[in-house]
């Protein structure tokens, strides 16, 4: 049995069943022992995380760095070394709140792209709220956030949740810019995985890396319990105002549900959405809970100083970050298209006018009279198919009844009239009558628009709300303007995940035919259609101020090569009250314009901050038979209101201004009402020394490495284009099997290129692509977070013996200097590096003290480079100076602990202050949301009363608690640093190195 009286802090390198692990955690085992959580080191189980009982271990031996055998390199130019060096240093990062590897994605680097990953990792834990507006790019900030985690350690499993026809929009995001790989697990993809696992297995812990939508999570009741019995480092949940609580709803989704679970499952979370709240105060704290339960004590009751300092949240306009992104982003041109209503139409309109609704068998006149007008009106304004829809439903639920009532007979006899008017419009021979329609085929025929419909560069976008309306357009636009059935496709919500991916996917590939895309408002939200495409016509008119906004976004946004040309579509009727309705519409037009020129969120106009809402409210002008001077003024009046309590907290939520982190405040992160950009966020980014020119240089060496002296693998380099072609043995076949199934090769044969503009030329090639396959990019990133470049990284370091460390001769050195490469690291109780430390011990002469010299300066003082120093070969001067070294190790480590332990010391303290201070205020915000309690529960029956405040009080002291355990384990330090020996140099030629100094 194990010796409990040796040393087993976390950090400790140990050899456990003839495998070396680092220990991450300690905890006290029930059986007396202690629990191990370890990570492998060693080749067989490098990557894989295991538990140990130290009373059932026959034997844990804990490898002491003054031990490190030191063993000669005969590498060619000392390349060995030199690859085990480098791999260490990239994967020795630092839990800093510095970025060091996320601005090297395949991206054009804009500064305010850095500062969600900047925010979130100067809080204790990385959660966040990425609410910037549509088109700025939240899913690659959220990819640099991620990156940044992963080089961290912080990373290794990652769960993503978005909507249907998003999934592999993301998936190829990630992919082919970060190298992180999503397995897609659409209704598909999760029966190939349920395949592929035994029965009962959890399908989530098969790949540690996927994404799926958020309703195929909430429409299986299986998944719940999956769910809860899977762990991720890393939690994505995008579109994320989906899963808010919903003002005025009395109980909680299935979706809210769904969020609260996975906001448990993980120590990150990342919220991405650019409409973040429906305007009350309860739906945006129910995000704020998933974030961080303590920071809100009354969700009813709250302001954005309760929860600024703890920078959950950042959000900026386009407005806010124009000036970094001129040559970015497009200003769009709108185009209004009026045209007279037919006779045929004011028909219709009359006839609508005329019936006589009726609630409960009974006509009354009034409100509810007016707001059933406004439905079927909502659905006439679409199109006249989207109109006789509705109307048929209605006749047939009237007509279905038993015993009608008069009133009844009335409606249906009105509804006949008015569907018989909707009739002639929707004829084929009749669909000149159909004003809007006609003003639309004119104009993409038009010289003035230029549309070229064989031109596969020059694609449409056409919007409506209705399903019936798209199916129309559909139908007559294939007939009039000539195209063939896979040129004009629909996209709407009713058709399965894999339909709505693969038009999404058809509509970015050059090469496909589809040159129509016909959308319901399922494709407004987030997905990329500006590839081809910067001409978007809404057929209908939003009723929603968001609508519009989200809507647009899918050409106006960050990357549109051309400017976005937007149509809109109005009809002037000779009625009156339609003629009056009808410019409401117009109004939302010219606010979301006004919007998007000077305030940012065009929401703030109508106050409700959801797209039901802001129709509903839009309906509710109609209803009540408001004038459109009317509806222009109080829209006027509700964005410039600084007297409306709930309109102004939601404009200091959000309102754009300079974060604390810029105005010198404490580095805690941007306030919630922040633009969030700290105005220097490149001088935030870290570039570690290298010993290669760079990451070609690294890969080129390494493979010239492993391949000797037997042929490991087949590979070829490209100096020129910086490409890597490599075919993958079968070790790397067994980690590639965790991509995406479109990102593997089919022969096993993978090309990567590290010149990142090449890498953005390939993917544009790839989505040109003609087979659906295709569309992923053929070359992959060479860079260090691609699973190659991480094998060929755990390849080099299995070159030396375990707990050995290689003998380098440098004539740089001083005569008689020995030098150690020493790499330390303090933890957290999580097993977290919060402080790493590379220094080199050095010192002339056997018997004087060492004194340690900076690793940067150290490799630039003796020229430690890739290629620059020759391997003379073994000697006996050089035996017998490894003899010297090896002697003086002990001393040279020694040194290094003692450097080390003064680090902690003072990180430590720091550590401590900042640990008081959070603990003092959750103190604080406890005893605050105990007195809400009382304060909500006063007036109640005393024994109803104490019931629930001992549930309710129960209920915070476990979240307080938990969050209290989670901030100590994050930061509270080990006390002892690890200490690994890397490397040890010396001059034999140099002289006698027995002297001393």
């Amino acid at each position: 049995m194990f010796d409990r009286s040796e040393s087993l802090a976390p950090g400790t390198r140990a050899v456990i069943r003839d495998e070396e692990w680092l220990i991450r955690r300690v905890d006290p085992a029930t059986d007396g022992g202690w629990l191990l959580t370890c990570d492998g080191i060693s080749e067989l189980v490098r990557s894989q995380s295991a538990l140990f009982l130290t009373t059932l271990e026959d034997k844990i031996e804990i490898l002491d760095p003054a031990t490190t055998a030191l063993v000669p390199d005969n590498s060619p130019t000392y390349n060995a070394t030199l690859l085990y060096l480098e791999s260490q240093r990239r994967r020795s990062v630092a839990n800093d709140e510095r970025i060091h590897l996320g601005h090297r994605g395949v991206m054009n680097l804009v500064p305010y792209q850095l500062d969600p990953a900047l925010q979130a990792l100067r809080q204790p834990r990385a959660r966040i709220l990425i609410a910037d507006a549509v088109g700025l790019g939240k899913t690659l900030e959220a990819g640099v956030l991620a990156t940044e985690l992963i080089q961290r350690g912080r990373g290794k499993r990652i769960l993503v949740v978005t909507q249907k026809a998003m999934l592999t929009q993301f998936q190829k995001e990630w992919w082919s810019r970060f190298s992180i790989p999503l397995v897609r697990l659409d209704s598909v993809g999760l029966a190939r995985v349920r395949n592929r696992i035994p029965a009962n297995h959890n399908p989530f812990n098969h790949f540690d890396r996927s994404i799926i939508s958020i309703d195929t999570l909430k429409s299986n009741l299986e998944y719940r319990n999956y769910l809860e019995n899977a762990w991720w480092d890393i939690i994505v949940i995008d579109e994320c105002h989906n899963v808010a609580a919903r003002a005025g709803e009395s109980g909680v989704s299935r979706r809210a549900r769904l969020a609260r679970l996975l906001a448990t499952r993980s120590d990150t979370l990342m919220l991405l959405s650019a409409t973040p709240h429906d305007g009350s105060a309860r739906s945006f704290a129910s995000l704020m809970a998933l974030l961080d339960p303590t920071a809100i004590s009354d969700p009813d009751d709250y302001t954005p100083d309760d929860f600024k300092s703890k920078g959950l949240v950042v959000r900026r306009f386009k407005k806010d970050i124009k000036d970094q992104v001129t040559a970015d982003f497009q200003e769009r041109v709108t185009t209004c298209l009026r045209q007279s209503a037919s006779a045929h139409e004011e028909a219709a309109y009359r006839a609508l006018l005329d019936i006589r609704f009726t609630q409960g068998g009974e006509h009354r006149a009034g409100k509810q009279q007016e707001l059933q007008r406004v439905g079927m009106q909502k659905g006439l304004f679409s199109s006249p198919a989207a109109a006789l829809e509705s109307t048929c439903k209605r006749m047939q639920v009237l007509q279905t009844k038993s015993s009608p009532t008069a009133d009844e007979a009335t409606e249906v006899q009105g509804l006949q009239d008015f569907s018989d008017a909707l009739k002639v419009l929707t004829s084929d021979e009749s669909a000149s009558a159909f004003s809007k329609y006609q003003r639309l085929l004119g104009h993409l025929t038009s010289n003035e628009f230029a549309w070229q419909k064989t031109d596969a560069n020059d694609r449409l976008v056409i919007f409506s709300e209705r399903i019936e309306t798209l199916r129309w357009l559909q139908n007559q636009l294939g007939q009039d303007l000539k195209l063939k059935a896979n040129q004009i496709e629909l996209l709407h919500g009713q058709m399965a995940d894999t339909e709505q991916q693969s038009l999404v996917e058809r509509f970015g590939r050059l090469e496909d035919p589809l040159r129509v895309l016909l959308c319901s408002d399922v494709a407004s939200e987030g997905l990329n259609l500006h590839y081809f495409c910067h001409r978007l016509v809404h057929f209908d008119m939003p009723w929603s101020l968001m609508v519009f906004q989200q809507r647009n976004g899918r050409v106006d946004r960050y990357g549109q090569k051309h400017q976005p040309q937007i149509v809109y579509l109005f009809t002037e009727s000779l009625n009156d009250k339609i003629r009056g309705d009808l410019r409401i519409l117009e109004i939302l037009e010219r606010k979301d314009e006004q919007a998007t020129s000077n305030l940012g969120d065009p929401s703030a106009f109508l106050n409700v901050f959801d797209p039901d809402k802001e129709a509903e409210k839009v309906a509710n002008f109609m209803v009540d038979g408001l004038t459109p001077e009317q509806v222009e003024t109080t829209l006027d009046a509700a964005a410039a209101s600084e007297n409306d309590n709930e309109a102004d907290w939601m404009m200091q939520l959000f309102g754009a201004g300079p974060s604390p982190a810029a105005n010198g405040a404490e580095p805690s992160g941007s306030g919630a009402g922040s633009s969030g950009h700290t105005g220097n966020s490149l001088s935030q980014i870290t570039e570690p020394t290298s010993l290669f020119k760079n990451d070609y240089h690294y890969a080129h060496t390494a493979l010239k490495q492993i391949n000797q002296p037997e042929m490991l693998c087949q590979w070829t380099a490209h100096d020129a284009e910086q490409i890597i072609a490599i075919t993958a043995p079968a070790d790397l076949q067994d980690r590639l099997r965790q991509l995406p199934r479109e990102a593997q090769a089919a022969n096993d044969h993978y090309a990567l290129c590290a010149d990142p503009s090449r890498m953005a030329t390939a993917i544009e090639t790839a989505r040109q692509a003609k087979a659906e396959d295709d569309t992923w990019p053929q070359l992959h990133y060479l860079w260090p977070q691609h699973p190659v470049l991480e094998w060929l990284g755990d390849r080099v370091l299995n070159h030396f013996p375990r707990h050995s460390a290689p003998v380098l001769q440098n004539h740089k050195l001083r005569p008689g200097e020995q030098a150690f490469i020493l790499m330390s690291l303090v933890p957290n109780r999580k097993g977290q590096p919060l402080l790493v430390e590379w220094q080199v011990a050095c010192r002339v002469g056997n018997h004087g003290a060492f004194t340690l010299e900076p690793f940067t300066s150290f490799t630039h003082r003796v020229g430690l480079q890739a290629g620059g120093l020759p391997n003379r070969g073994t000697s006996d001067a050089l035996a017998s100076a490894t003899r010297l070294l090896q002697a003086a190790l002990p001393d040279a480590v020694a040194t290094m602990h003692a450097h080390m332990l003064q680090l902690q010391g003072e990180f430590a303290t720091q550590s401590a202050l900042r640990l008081q201070n959070t603990l003092q205020s959750l103190e604080q915000l406890q005893k605050r949301q105990i007195v809400q309690l009382e304060l909500r529960l006063a007036g109640q029956i005393e024994t109803v009363k104490r019931s629930r405040f001992e549930r309710r009080s129960q209920q915070i002291g476990r979240v307080f608690d938990d969050y209290r355990e989670w901030v100590k384990d994050t930061l509270t330090t080990e006390p002892q640093p690890w200490i690994q020996v890397l490397a040890a140099l010396c001059n034999p030629a140099s002289g006698d190195t027995s002297t001393g100094a």
